[in-house]
């Protein structure tokens, strides 16, 4: 099982397909698993060298307890660990949500590290995270199968893999990771590479995506119909053809 070190802090990622780089970072309550049970690996592998990892906190990684582990710069140098690891000097980004906010960080503190992003389901600005810490409340202090029936309840029902990733989850540590997000929206003008921003038009985050759009020089924004925040990355059959007509553009 393949890991980079970030300070002491190891980073579980793997790696798939040929092609030119693509990253992909998941999101909150995720892991890289969920890219191949939605099937985004089987769909972009044939095109793309596909590096997947697990965001501390998340998956096979190490889950630090303490804030400062999960500020935008370790979670920054955890990505271009994993890129040195495996001899990759520039990829393009995607990333969803929780992800999202990673590769706003990422064209802040490593820049000359990507080529693009892609960046789904996320803003730059100023964010609470309460919600998510009182949902990983329920588990830390209930157990697992309190926060799965939550879950179900308000959300949707899972599938068998997910049960199993949030019955292994450290909730404690994800708590900890959920933390209040401070603005990134500095850097916004001063990204030169091409950008390609998308939301569910149901997404709370959708006006915000769309706004942060229009300070990037070099960017795009697709909304996608009747689509809330969850159920947008659920649709690979409407964002893989996204992925991959922007990265065809900026190719060609």
């Amino acid at each position: 099982m393949p890991y980079a070190t970030n300070s002491g802090v190891r980073i579980h990622y793997e790696v798939e397909g040929a092609g030119p780089a693509l990253l992909l970072h998941h999101w909150t309550f995720s892991s890289l698993d969920a890219w191949y049970e939605l099937g985004y690996v089987d769909a972009l592998a044939p095109e793309f060298r596909l590096v997947l990892l697990d965001s501390r906190g998340h998956g096979k990684s190490d889950a630090p307890h303490d804030e400062a582990a999960y500020r935008p710069e370790p979670r920054v140098a955890d990505v271009v660990a994993v890129l040195d690891a495996i001899g990759e000097k520039q990829t393009t980004f995607f990333g969803f949500s929780m992800g999202g906010w990673i590769g706003f960080a990422c064209a802040e503190f490593a820049p000359d590290r990507f080529r693009a992003f892609i960046l789904g389901g996320q803003h730059p600005y100023t964010q609470t995270m309460e919600g998510a810490r009182e949902w990983l409340r329920v588990g830390e202090e209930e157990g697992a199968q309190a926060f799965i029936n939550l879950w179900e309840r308000e959300v949707r029902p899972l599938r068998l893999a997910e049960k199993e990733r949030m019955r292994r989850f450290d909730f404690a540590a994800m708590r900890v990771a959920a933390q209040d997000r401070d603005p990134l929206e500095s850097v916004l003008p001063r990204i030169r590479v091409p950008c390609l921003l998308f939301a569910g038009a149901k997404d709370e985050a959708h006006a915000l995506a769309e706004k942060a759009t229009l300070q990037i020089p070099n960017a795009q924004f697709i909304s996608l119909p009747s689509l809330a925040h969850g159920q947008t990355i659920e649709r690979p059959d409407l964002v893989v053809p996204l992925v991959r007509n922007f990265l065809k553009r900026i190719r060609a």
